[in-house]
């Protein structure tokens, strides 16, 4: 499989795909019809795209802040008529309200909770290794149940069948396939350099790591955990980069367990959901040339295949 370099991302009602600066949001609208935004990031992040470890923190931070205004560009599309229009100022303001509460409660959820929980066991054994490894498998538990409840909801399971698109479009142009509906159709849902097995080697590394904190106050213990969550997300980064571009054997069998979880974040698109994913590639992304350059029957010229 070819590394082409482009990512993506589910948005209401559309994909979000990005290649390089280069970002193109395509959404369904009630009309039928599909709306391409094209626009280029802020931040290139070329230099720090180079070092280790700090561009896993850059990536991971940037991602949920583009992810986050993407998918609030792609949700205005549906907002009532009588919605009042929003300036610049009061969006940013919305977009830092949002983020800061969203992250709180992920905190809580994710963090707090599991920490907290594991401390029951700690009647029965005073082991840190031991009360680290049942804190890491009630997180991976609260995720999955996380994930399943947010599911069954009418609104996500349509951004997880945008999500399945997401990923067949780009492994379509990976695997060597013309960009059409019929080979995107029968194309995988599954992909290594997917965020939810970003968020799923975070979950496992956090355990390993969380087992060497040593401190007698629960309050310190917890704070150390969240102060250790940028460093955990670069290791991730740096993993989830690999998996991305290698097809070794034990790369490959670390990376099944992510791959596996996209079963319940990916559902399969439908006809019209395909289009959409198929509009947001072609606004950023020469495949033809990049299909060309991997045969060796030219030069590709665009900045995704720089991988």
């Amino acid at each position: 499989m070819s590394y082409s370099g482009i990512g993506g991302q589910a948005v209401m009602e559309g994909v979000m795909m990005r290649n390089g600066r280069d970002y193109a949001t395509a959404v369904r609208l009630p009309d039928k019809s599909i709306h391409v935004e094209k626009r280029q990031t802020r931040f290139d992040g070329t230099v720090i795209n180079k070092i280790p470890l700090a561009r896993g923190v850059f990536s991971f931070v940037y991602s949920l802040y583009l992810g986050l205004s993407t998918l609030m560009y792609s949700a205005s599309f549906f907002e009532e008529e009588e919605a009042k229009p929003k300036n610049e100022k009061s969006e940013g303001l919305q977009m830092a309200g949002i983020l800061t509460l969203s992250f709180v409660m992920a905190m809580a959820l994710f963090m707090a909770l599991p920490f907290y929980a594991s401390r029951i066991f700690s009647l029965w054994t005073d082991s840190p290794q031991l009360l680290a490894l049942l804190e890491g498998i009630i997180r991976i538990l609260v995720f999955l149940a996380y994930i399943w409840f947010i599911g069954r909801t009418e609104d996500i399971r349509r951004v997880f069948m945008y999500h399945g698109a997401e990923h067949k479009c780009i492994n379509c142009i990976e695997h060597g396939l013309p960009l059409t509906v019929e080979n995107v159709r029968k194309s995988s849902r599954q992909h290594k350099r997917c965020g939810t097995s970003f968020l799923f080697v975070v979950l496992l590394i956090s355990v390993f790591v969380f087992m060497f904190i040593r401190s007698d106050s629960r309050l310190i213990q917890l704070l150390l955990r969240l102060v250790l969550v940028p460093a955990i997300a670069a290791i991730s980064y740096e993993f989830i980069r690999l998996a991305g571009k290698s097809e070794n054997a034990c790369v490959n069998l670390l990376s099944k367990p992510g791959l596996a979880l996209q079963n319940m974040t990916t559902r399969e698109p439908d006809d019209d959901m395909i289009e959409v994913g198929m509009a947001a590639v072609e606004a950023v992304f020469d495949w033809r040339d990049f299909q060309a350059r991997e045969k060796g029957d030219g030069e590709c010229h665009d900045e995704g295949c720089q991988g």
